[in-house]
């Protein structure tokens, strides 16, 4: 029987997944899909490795299916999709692993105890990655569940890109920047040689812009900054989240505006960001499309934050040889590439319209000085990628 991994990405009300066989050439995608609406209205579909839907299921509206009864949906589906397959390992998507964790890690209960340690930290993600790893250890014990951690690729950087200006009391309580995105950064990383290998053995800053937006600078393929710090509303507006904030703002949302922790916790994970200035939508392409100013006034913002922050990550690399787009908006909007790229003209970087127009992969002018190309991520890839390499040591 041919050996395969699953991956699983588990949120508040939903999850992802990823299948993987493994053969001669490494890991060939067999099925991807998710779970979604898992407390009021679950739906699973599956597709296969061409984008076609092998199964499909809705429960109906009013339901709670709870994570817990969605994977007995997806383990009953993986036996019978990977019938001539021997399921080896279940790799998970873990937000953070502090500072304990920086490398991906088999899961056992102690271990999962250990990861709980963190849900302060990330109190959003936290829990709900752990949700599904703690189910399968209690239905499937023999089966090897591999962690790996948004945090981890970032514990390469120097400690005083790390710190914060707080007293040594509270810093030593593990309050640090610890930077997301990382099995992200980690796989255009592993993939940049195969486009740009000056880039890859130099100074790149990869911009992963999505729902949830961060940048990276690397040198030589190790994380030196991020924009995200302790948590990942940190740096750049994003869909709903709203980036870097000025302390004394959430002073002000408490002593005059009167409100609570949860209260704030909501305005900035999930009423700001893109969402909050145009009062439209967290989509970037509606509001592309939109003619409303508000629209543009939350798309003028993100590019302003995003060429700041070019300049200081830039800066932290002391050169810059690359840079890439990748996730959701970078992959996919020519539009906030191009806005994006002529903003960066004085850092050396010249854009190549037609093919950036075109959704080619290099979007930089050949004669630029620095290169720009927009690159797709892949997350569940990384992972799979790491559970292998810990089920073979």
């Amino acid at each position: 029987m041919t050996d395969a991994i699953a991956v699983l990405n588990a949120g508040s009300s939903s999850f992802k997944f990823s299948l993987f066989s493994k053969n001669a050439d490494g890991l060939a995608l067999v099925a991807r899909g998710q779970a979604e609406g898992l407390y009021t209205s679950p739906r699973f579909v599956a597709k296969d490795h061409s984008g076609a839907v092998i199964n499909k299921k809705a429960w109906g509206d009013g339901i709670s299916l709870g994570h817990g009864g969605a994977l007995d949906h997806l383990v009953a589906f993986v036996r019978e999709r990977l019938a001539d397959h021997r399921l080896v390992g279940v790799g998970h998507r873990v937000v953070h692993g502090g500072l304990e964790y920086t490398k991906p890690v088999r899961v056992d209960a102690k271990v999962l105890v250990a990861l709980e340690k963190y849900v302060p930290l990330a109190p959003l993600h936290q829990p709900h990655n752990l949700a599904p790893i703690r189910m399968l250890l209690e239905r499937l014990p023999q089966l090897a569940q591999i962690a790996c951690f948004d945090t981890a690729f970032h514990r390469s950087q120097l400690s005083v890109a790390q710190a914060f200006a707080l007293p040594k009391s509270i810093t030593e309580r593990g309050v640090i920047r610890y930077g997301f995105h990382g099995l992200s950064y980690e796989y255009i990383t592993s993939v940049l040689a195969d486009y740009d290998a000056r880039a890859s053995a130099g100074k790149v800053v990869v911009l992963h812009l999505g729902n949830g937006s961060s940048m990276c600078a690397i040198a030589n393929g190790r994380s030196m900054a991020s924009t995200m710090g302790f948590t990942a509303a940190d740096g750049l507006p994003m869909g709903t989240r709203c980036g870097n904030l000025d302390p004394g703002v959430v002073l002000y949302m408490m002593d005059e505006l009167k409100m609570d922790v949860r209260a704030i916790e909501k305005v900035i994970y999930q009423q700001s960001g893109l969402l909050g200035v145009s009062g439209i939508s967290s989509d970037m392409r509606t509001l592309l499309a939109s003619g409303e100013p508000d629209a543009k006034k939350a798309i003028d913002l993100y590019i302003y934050r995003i060429g700041r922050e070019l300049g200081s990550l830039a800066s932290a690399l002391g050169g810059l040889d690359a840079i890439v787009f990748t996730a959701g908006i970078g992959e996919n909007s020519a539009a906030v590439r191009e806005r994006v790229c002529r903003d960066a003209g004085w850092l050396g970087v010249e854009l190549d319209a037609r093919a950036n127009d075109g959704g080619e992969r290099r979007i930089g002018a050949q004669s630029s000085r620095v290169s720009a190309w927009a690159i797709p991520t892949n997350e569940e890839l990384m992972i799979a990628r790491h559970t292998v390499g810990v089920l073979a040591m």
